[in-house]
């Protein structure tokens, strides 16, 4: 290992990560190289980690090589792999704009949910395409203390809770994570989401990520909670022929969510580059041991 390591630090509503540029997948990231770099007290702070990597060069991302020339290797704070980071994505695309592998206009970026198709628009905003929803049939329940909510199972690519309450205060501190049943609807865990509404197709969330705790934003949990929504309201643009969009509020800033009557949904939203530096790779060897 080199005795420094580059990195960028970056946020998509303040949804923040710590950026490793690695294009050969020569650094060994493992979970407790993760959790250490995303400390915020003794590393450099973050709810995950965006491993930058060629995916010809790595093992997960060969397959997908010829869509797209960058894998996006997210891992969750406490060192977890995830399948998708909605803000991670719009965040890296941001990167590859900074250090000039793109330009403004589109992109594809691959991802353990598959290619995305990204456009990074001249006024700053980044738009992602994140697929389609899945809505997998059975009741599903989540509680916070002696409160419970039904909720609406949604899958961006990762597991989505979508629970409409009352006020957002009822989702508790979100340290840990809330109980769920049937314990059999998300087999590794899920993300759970307490939404209110605001206004006419207006929603406002809190979220609890999977591996990470609350987070100040959550990409993927703002499309499912706009699916969720926009199905309570009896908005299918596959039935309506029209496209819906929603404004989601998260706690770090305001996601657009549009479904389209394909079943495809984009995201939109801002990406920020605040800092770049070097990791001291013998701090990096000390916590490992």
């Amino acid at each position: 290992m080199s005795t420094r390591i580059a990195f960028l630090k970056g946020h998509g509503t303040e949804n923040d990560f710590v950026i490793v540029p690695d294009p050969d997948n020569a650094i060994d990231l493992p979970p407790a190289a993760v959790a250490a770099l995303c400390d915020r007290r003794a590393g450099i702070g973050g709810d995950g980690v965006l491993h930058v990597v060629r995916s010809a060069a790595h093992p997960e991302a060969r397959h997908m090589a010829a869509e797209a020339e960058w894998f996006m290797d997210y891992r969750n704070s406490n060192g977890s792999v995830a399948e998708m980071c909605g803000n991670g994505v719009r965040v890296f695309a941001r990167y590859l704009q900074r250090t000039g592998h793109v330009t403004e206009g589109d992109l594809a970026v691959a991802t353990r949910g598959g290619v995305k198709r990204v456009h990074l628009a001249k006024n700053g905003d980044v738009t992602v395409g994140m697929g389609r929803a899945l809505l997998p049939e059975g009741d599903v329940e989540v509680g916070v203390g002696e409160r419970s909510w039904p909720a609406r199972n949604v899958n961006m690519g990762n597991p989505h809770a979508v629970a409409f309450v009352a006020d957002l205060d009822h989702a508790g501190d979100l340290y840990s994570p809330p109980p769920y049943r049937p314990a059999s609807a998300y087999p590794d865990g899920v993300n759970v989401e307490f939404v209110v509404d605001r206004g006419p197709r207006h929603v406002a969330m809190r979220v609890h990520e999977r591996g990470s705790g609350e987070t100040r934003s959550c990409g993927t949990g703002a499309c499912a909670v706009a699916v969720a929504a926009a199905r309570r309201d009896g908005l299918d643009p596959a039935v309506t022929g029209t496209p819906v969009t929603y404004t989601v509020d998260l706690p770090g800033g305001t996601l657009v969510i549009t479904e389209r009557p394909d079943g495809e949904i984009e995201m939109t939203g801002p990406a920020m580059i605040v800092a770049e530096g070097e990791i001291d790779a013998a701090w990096l060897e000390e916590v490992l041991t």
